[in-house]
């Protein structure tokens, strides 16, 4: 049932677009180490940025695996869901790098952002990821579910932080600086925002 796909263009790229939530997945190297999978939403902070590449705003939250996983070996996936119409799953297999504050690219990939305020949400780094393999698949066990809105917490939480406050939170937490399996994580003290 599931095709594989050479480009992000017409019936995918429209599917991908129109979803309010995704997923990623990344794991380290060690067969040991701990596999991540993280839920990611929020109107405006992912975009497909040509047919071979999507960039998604990393936010602030309590780890960075994901920065950890791809600063190690670069290996993602993402997932979208169908919850609402008809049911499709698609998975972008490929490999993806975070684009943190002080890199040169940072503030033109954040300029393909322009549907979200992206300093009301703690933006650590910009991850950008190239596929490898696009794959599609029926997704008929998914649950219908009806999307609401975002949830306005995160921007409640974090719009109050400047770069000074942002970095000294981050460096309260156990697995911001370095993952669960203690690889380098999210570079800290913040490099100070360019935007």
């Amino acid at each position: 049932m599931g095709k594989t796909y050479e480009r992000i263009d017409g019936r995918l790229r429209t599917f991908i677009e129109a979803q309010p939530l995704f997923f990623t997945a990344t794991a380290p190297l060690s067969g040991d180490g701990t596999v991540n999978l993280s839920p990611k939403g929020l109107k405006g902070s992912f975009v497909i940025l040509d047919e071979q590449a999507v960039a998604y705003l990393d936010f602030a939250g309590s780890n960075a695996e994901t920065v950890a996983h791809l600063r190690e070996n670069g290996r993602i996936t993402l997932m979208w869901c169908a919850f609402e119409g008809p049911p499709n799953i698609v998975r972008l297999h490929g490999r993806g790098e975070p684009a943190f504050r002080d890199d040169p690219r940072f503030p033109e990939l954040l300029a393909r952002f322009p549907d979200i305020d992206a300093t009301a949400h703690g933006l650590r780094a910009i991850i950008v990821v190239h596929a490898e393999l696009v794959r599609d698949s029926c997704g008929y066990a998914v649950p219908l579910m009806s999307y609401d809105s975002d949830r306005d917490l995160h921007a409640r939480r974090f719009a109050r932080e400047d770069d000074a406050s942002l970095s000294a939170y981050f460096e309260k937490k156990d697995h911001i600086a370095t993952s669960l399996d203690g690889l380098p994580g999210l570079p800290l003290p913040l490099p100070p925002s360019t935007v």
